[in-house]
């Protein structure tokens, strides 16, 4: 398949079968006695049966082979990067930069073995927290498949394409788009030469698109812009197929005689998708005043407290900004939330110098944090005439209520913490005059 096909909405409820198999779907009941085509049906559940309607996800498969079928698990010994040990390091209240990750050169790494944790927060055996992680790779994953048992990944490409095969179908993802690959689905990555990306990882819940308020009906990320794989299958033996689990933080392995990719209809509302960030309708000021940038939230991870995420994803997309009176860069702030920041493309607005794509940056609660010397020098000067903001650029948050600490390769091993951030803001003057 080189165009993937997909279907449209967020919440949908979805039916699909592979075309080379028509009428895959038992009719009018999920477990007839005798599957169409000899199937076996198999339920993927995302939420507890008794969940309320408005959060119960679930879908049917319809597979050649019952995923049950495969040798017991064993530690998985490939990776000793991916973590939830948050008590690594000493807590740093700093303000932290790091510049690009580095892509493996020479040494093959796939998607699984190139998972590398920066940063977290919370309890996985409890489901409650996030972990951030990026991977870091340059070779396909051949006869292998990933599951993470611990929550959903929400993924942000920044170079090279995933093409990723799912047992709902193919996704194909690039930079300036993402995907969203909920808990206990099956998935295999192939890319074609270096590959670097973003993980929001979310224990609580899956990720919901945020309610507008006044805003009204239509606005952010609208469900249309949503897109899901349409089914697709290959039933092939393979001797020593690789189930690779994320189970409890870490990882480990099964092999069986076939691959998992042999779902040959399936219908359901727990679905993998993808979302292209340059359809994202954005809301702002045309008045005055820099508007808070909860104002670009794609996707959010709600706690059980009203209003407050365990995670948010927010983008800074470009856009026009015409706001009379007003410093419009992003303010200097203090926040209860952590705030974590990757570049895509291009250069963040707030700090157009040392924050490069492929890096990230991590304020963490109430550590203060704005735009550097150049930049408010700069826009406290400037002409106030409507103008263009971000073209070329892609920047983005994952904000969350949790306290997050940073692990020993984000802080030590990866060896691109920036010591020298703070010095950006050092050049701030006293600006304060007395007037009559």
């Amino acid at each position: 398949m080189s165009d993937y096909k997909y279907m449209s909405g967020f919440g949908s409820h979805f039916s699909s079968e592979d075309p080379r198999y028509p009428n895959a779907l038992p009719k009018a009941q999920n477990t007839p006695q005798k599957c169409p085509y000899g199937l076996y049906a198999e339920q993927l559940s995302g939420s507890a049966f008794t969940a309320p309607r408005k959060e119960n996800v679930r879908t049917w498969f319809y597979r050649v082979h019952p995923s049950a079928k495969h040798l017991p698990f064993q530690p998985y010994m490939f990776n000793r990067y991916l973590t939830h040990d948050w008590d690594e390091q000493i807590p740093n209240p700093n303000q932290m930069r790091w510049k690009p990750f580095d892509i493996p050169i020479g040494e093959k790494k796939n998607f699984v073995k190139g998972l590398h944790t920066i940063c977290g927060a919370g309890d996985i055996r409890s489901r409650h927290g996030l972990a951030i992680h990026v991977y870091l790779c340059n070779e396909s994953m051949e006869n292998a498949a990933f599951y993470n048992s611990d929550g959903d990944f929400l993924i942000v490409p920044q170079q090279g394409v995933l093409d990723i095969t799912t047992e709902f179908g193919k996704i194909k993802v690039s930079p300036n788009e993402i995907c969203v690959i909920p808990q206990g689905v099956r998935f295999a990555v192939n890319v074609s030469g270096p590959t670097r990306g973003y993980i929001l990882e979310v224990y609580d819940n899956h990720f919901q698109l945020p309610d507008l308020g006044p805003i009204g009906a239509n606005g952010l990320a609208n469900p249309r812009d949503f897109e899901t794989p349409v089914a697709w299958f290959e039933d092939r033996n393979v001797s020593g197929f690789e189930i690779i689990s994320k189970f409890q933080g870490r990882l480990f392995v099964a092999k069986q005689n076939h691959s998992p990719f042999d779902v040959v209809a399936w219908h359901g509302n727990y679905v993998p998708y993808k979302y292209n960030l340059s359809k994202f309708m954005v809301i702002n000021s045309v008045s005055y005043d820099h508007c808070d940038p909860s104002i670009f939230t794609v996707l959010t991870c709600p706690s059980l407290r009203y209003g407050t995420a365990i995670a948010d994803f927010v983008i800074f997309p470009p856009r026009w900004s015409v706001q009379e009176r007003t410093f419009r860069p992003p303010y200097y702030h203090r926040n209860c939330m952590s705030e974590f920041m990757g570049l895509i493309l291009g250069k963040y607005e707030a700090k157009e110098d040392g924050f490069m794509p492929g890096g990230a940056t991590l304020h963490s609660m109430m550590t203060p944090h704005g735009p550097d010397y150049t930049c408010f020098e700069t826009a406290s000067k400037a002409k106030l005439a409507p103008e263009r903001v971000a073209d070329g650029t892609q920047a983005f948050m994952f904000e969350s209520a949790l306290s997050m600490a940073v692990t020993q390769w984000g802080e030590k091993t990866c060896e691109k913490l920036d010591e020298k951030y703070y010095e950006c803001w050092q050049a701030l003057k006293n600006n304060f005059k007395l007037t009559n």
